[in-house]
């Protein structure tokens, strides 16, 4: 399986895999755009925009455009992230045309509709007021905030009730004007596809997409520190994070690593020690978000308030003695880990889709599997206890907290006994 790749005269990114012995085909378009392009006014209009594209356009209602796709027995979705927003579809293959003219015509030809825009702002209303009573969702919203307050990167993606209710239709067509350009935009197709039809299609289907560039990303800025939110819960909702890799930093893998090597699996040093030797916690595990200038290490754990005196502890004890505890054998578990879910992504055109918009969108051009596999074995066990320290060590612990949390020891110690 080989990427083809086409630039249109309009900036828009055509990239294709074509998997010849699929009936089906997965295809999207996703744009440079996602909560970080916002400003403190428009916190959550990404979002906002991914539920209204689908809301009716110049030629289709909302039931057309539901009813077309399903017609055809295909799926029809969005979803909207930190750095980009994605509109895709899955259909047989020889329906690609249709989709690919349903998702060209929801982001070039939408009205956004006055009466469904209000509609929608009740239903995201809905959303954030489930978020905000879901502990497990809560806790890593105000993980970001902790970590990077005061700007975009640390704004949650759903914006606030204050925002939402005051974007109006305006807002969304002047922010698609500004940040939907061919520029920031990739389409990908997966599966039983052909490269020379989708690349047609594309420049017919959207040629009204704008030219020209779009505003660079606030940089985000790491800070840390200390929130929780008491509440008479069963159950307490903890994450500790650190100053993590960018995707573009000759440490992103070793970061990947690090954490598959700490959490990632029922072999790994926190859930050995917290959960099956201790018995603190049903789950836990650890993470790392790479994003395009900075990223976030995490280790997220869920008890009861009983056991939390003891379980922080253990975990800044093992995060503390990473360096000293990692052998050659948990990376070469680590590894092979990463390694399958590489290779697994390969069988589903959805995911290979996803994973090649993702690399162009961040390195300019779709990574081959045997340069991803070579950068993650040339990563060695000393350079992943080195990044230990590093990470562990030297930047400020961000702590989030929901629940019966007051006895939880505060971000400043914990720091000082990693330091130590």
């Amino acid at each position: 399986m080989t990427v083809r790749v086409t630039q249109l005269e309009t900036g828009l990114t055509v990239a294709t895999e074509t998997m010849p012995h699929l009936q089906s085909a997965a295809l999207g378009i996703w744009v440079a755009a996602g909560a970080r392009v916002e400003t403190a006014a428009q916190q959550g209009i990404s979002h906002l925009l991914e539920h209204m594209a689908f809301k009716g356009t110049k030629t289709r209602n909302a039931l057309e455009i539901a009813e077309e796709i399903e017609a055809v027995g295909g799926e029809l979705n969005a979803s909207t992230g930190v750095e980009t927003t994605a509109f895709y579809a899955r259909v047989l293959k020889e329906d690609t045309p249709l989709a690919l003219d349903i998702l060209s015509d929801i982001l070039t030809h939408s009205v956004f509709d006055d009466q469904e825009l209000r509609r929608e702002q009740h239903v995201i209303l809905q959303e954030l007021g489930a978020a905000l009573d879901t502990p497990d969702d809560r806790v890593f919203d105000i993980f970001q905030e902790t970590a990077f307050p005061d700007q975009p990167l640390g704004r949650n993606i759903l914006g606030t009730r204050e925002t939402i209710t005051r974007i109006g239709s305006a807002d969304l067509r002047s922010f698609m004007k500004t940040h939907y350009r061919g520029s920031s935009m990739v389409l990908v197709a997966a599966g039983g596809v052909d490269h020379d039809e989708i690349v047609a299609l594309a420049r017919e289907k959207l040629a009204d997409v704008s030219t020209g560039t779009t505003p660079d990303m606030e940089e985000g800025n790491y800070v840390g520190g200390d929130r929780r939110e008491v509440r008479d819960l069963m159950e307490a909702q903890l994450t500790l994070g650190f100053k993590g890799r960018t995707y573009r930093c000759d440490d992103f893998y070793t970061a990947q690593l690090l954490a598959a090597v700490m959490g990632g699996g029922m072999s790994s040093q926190l859930f050995q020690e917290v959960r099956e030797k201790r018995g603190l916690c049903y789950s836990v595990y650890a993470f790392h978000w790479g994003f395009s200038d900075t990223g976030l290490f995490g280790v997220h754990a869920a008890t009861g308030e009983e056991d939390i005196e003891e379980l922080m502890p253990v975990i800044i004890n093992e995060l503390g003695k990473a360096k000293d505890r990692i052998e050659d054998d948990d990376v070469a578990r680590a590894k092979a880990q990463m390694k399958a879910g590489l290779l697994m992504g390969l069988e589903s055109p959805a995911s290979r889709a996803g994973q090649i918009a993702r690399q162009i969108i961040v390195f300019g051009k779709p990574m081959m599997l045997d340069e991803i596999v070579a950068r993650i074995d040339n990563v060695s066990t000393q350079a992943i206890r080195d990044l230990s320290v590093e990470i562990f060590s030297q930047s400020m612990p961000t702590l989030a907290a929901v629940g019966p949390v007051s006895r939880i020891p505060a971000a400043s110690d914990i720091a000082s006994a990693l330091a130590a």
